[in-house]
């Protein structure tokens, strides 16, 4: 995805649009995958079985993959890996975990509509700037009060809008956040709980609400969730692969979210994982989405070969494995 700020590292790929640029690594992604069609291509004929190259768009916006399993991608796919690269992991370092890996995530706006008029005769008013102040405050009990102290949750409020002029109550308020969990049931018990505590807090102040799940087009992602078969694999794999030294098999869960869940849901058997690009001499340590942020290159054949030898190995399991009829 394009972000509006300005590119601030100077390098052959800078963007040539100014105030545009490739925050997130989707252009290294593309490369290796590029890279793994490549070594798929020169041992095709070791090949047992299909493998599907999925180049995703949108991911950012977290529709891409959801549209593409639409579009009938991975109809008859039996097992699916995607990857992202990160500074977290050093070049060279791949990672991921068994079983919940990246959290669900939401976003959530609530238009909270009072009564204008004003602000020196309040009492003529429906204050919905107060309604709102109430909202934030009580939404905070949802992590707090309601879900259990070992399940982890995030509900943050980003955004509060309401009126413009110092002296007047505004007829509405607008608030913002996202919401974030790494269980399909507790994910959907907050999005419940969160259009209940908007409307119920609102009504305490008079006003009403109108709570809205998909801003700004954004669809719900649920939790990316990988199976424990597959991550055996994805650590024999990787251990021949980049050398069991480098290879993180416990990374912690991370809050941030992915639309490969959207695949997930779409292929059970699935796994998801981090190719390292953090690299000091090559200025690779700025996180995603930072005007800094800059690709080591020397990442790119790890996550060709990783890719690569993950589907290989996979086809040559399943051959393994498949029944075969006695002379």
């Amino acid at each position: 995805m394009m972000f509006r700020f300005q590119e601030e590292v100077e390098w052959e790929h800078r963007s040539k649009a100014a105030g545009r640029m490739h925050a997130c690594g989707h252009d290294a992604h593309t490369a290796m995958l590029l890279g793994a069609a490549r070594i798929l291509h020169d041992h095709r004929h070791e090949l047992q079985g299909t493998v599907v190259l999925l180049f995703q768009p949108g991911e950012e916006v977290g529709s891409g993959a959801k549209k593409m399993v639409e579009a009938g991608a991975v109809d008859n796919v039996e097992a699916i890996f995607g990857f992202h690269v990160t500074v977290m992991l050093p070049t060279g370092v791949v990672g991921s975990r068994a079983g919940p890996l990246l959290a669900g995530c939401g976003f959530f706006e609530a238009v909270i509509t009072g009564k204008g008029g004003h602000a020196a005769i309040p009492h003529s008013s429906v204050d919905p700037v107060l309604a709102a102040s109430s909202v934030v405050l009580a939404l905070q009990s949802l992590v707090s009060r309601e879900a259990d102290p070992l399940e982890a949750q995030v509900v943050t409020v980003t955004r509060f809008r309401g009126g413009g002029a110092f002296n007047v109550i505004p007829d509405s308020a607008t608030i913002g956040g996202t919401f974030r969990c790494f269980s399909n049931e507790g994910f959907m018990r907050l999005k419940r709980r969160i259009e209940e505590v908007i409307v119920a807090q609102s009504a305490v102040h008079r006003c009403g609400a109108v709570v809205d799940f998909h801003a700004g087009g954004r669809p719900l992602l649920p939790p990316t969730i990988n199976s424990a078969a597959l991550h055996a694999h994805f650590q024999a794999v990787a251990a021949e692969t980049v050398g069991a030294g480098a290879v993180r098999a416990a990374m912690a869960p991370c809050m941030g979210s992915e639309d490969f869940a959207a695949f997930s849901e779409a292929v059970p058997s699935s796994h998801f994982y981090f190719v390292g690009i953090r690299n000091e001499t090559a200025g690779s340590v700025h996180d995603a989405h930072s005007p800094h942020f800059r690709v080591d290159e020397g990442a790119l054949p790890y996550g060709a070969a990783m890719h690569a030898s993950l589907a290989m190995t996979y086809l040559q399991r399943k051959q393994r494995e498949a029944p075969h009829d006695e002379l």
